[in-house]
């Protein structure tokens, strides 16, 4: 049997457990999803879904923008959703506890897809496309943030130097996304943008990472604790890569896309 390369029931788990603590951290969640914003249509969808809405920040933001709207809000992790529907209320949205790659949504029945900083959660894009395809009304768009491969580069290089595990989500090129998108969809716009955030110590970064259930979801990584003295080399690697300005850097490879399903599909 191969082994799954995400493991989605530590995904939930994750990020339900952090449900409480993430809108303290998210800063740059927050700036890339409000530039995602700008991407959004003049046109005043029906129906919309926030796909992996997580503690619900953008829901107050799309209701403004089309209040009347029905809204999904939609995620994997339940104690986000919970979060988000005790703290983000509004007239007119529902929300849903469910996979991307399974959506429980009618054929043909949604305008609009938002999704900022979910996708690269998502196992199979392929199957993923599949399903944006099934439940975009004709005319309808998906409007999407995720994360590049260079995502954390500076962690990667220093886990590199104390061991041969893997401690760093991996995550998906342009190209892969590319050749994802199924026959019935078309890629209107791809843009990328490479964020460094400056920490003064290492344990800012792993203390924000935590805080906000970014945890290592790939396979391969150790199981059990980390030995002091590989923790020794990760760390002293880490330093090596400290800025002039004598600051630790952590790059955030984003990619933001339009893609549309056609009139006539």
């Amino acid at each position: 049997m191969v082994e799954a390369l995400i493991n989605k029931q530590r995904v939930a788990n994750s990020f339900s457990r952090a449900a409480g603590t993430y809108d303290s951290v998210a800063e740059l969640q927050r700036d890339i999803g409000t530039q995602l914003l700008t991407l959004l249509p003049q046109s005043s969808p029906q129906s919309m879904l926030d796909l992996g809405c997580g503690t619900g920040f953008f829901t107050p933001a799309l209701k403004q923008n089309f209040s009347d709207a029905t809204l999904f809000n939609l995620d994997l992790a339940f104690g986000m959703l919970q979060f988000a529907r005790e703290n983000r209320p509004a007239e007119k949205t529902h929300w849903l506890c469910a996979d991307a790659e399974a959506l429980p949504l009618a054929t043909k029945s949604i305008d609009l897809v938002f999704s900022s900083l979910a996708i690269q959660w998502c196992e199979n894009l392929p199957h993923l496309f599949s399903e944006i395809e099934r439940i975009l009304k004709p005319g309808g768009r998906f409007i999407f943030s995720t994360l590049g491969p260079q995502t954390l580069c500076e962690l990667r290089i220093a886990w590199k130097e104390a061991d041969s595990y893997v401690h760093v989500n991996e995550f998906m090129p342009d190209s892969d996304i590319r050749n994802a998108i199924s026959d019935g969809l078309m890629l209107t716009h791809l843009e990328e943008e490479l964020r460094i955030l400056k920490y003064a110590q290492l344990k800012g970064l792993t203390d924000e990472l935590k805080r906000l259930g970014a945890h290592n979801m790939n396979a391969g990584q150790q199981v059990g604790l980390t030995g002091r003295e590989r923790l020794r080399r990760f760390k002293s690697a880490y330093e090596h890569q400290r800025l002039d300005d004598g600051t630790l850097p952590a790059t955030y490879q984003v990619y933001y896309a339009v893609v549309e399903k056609p009139l006539g599909n």
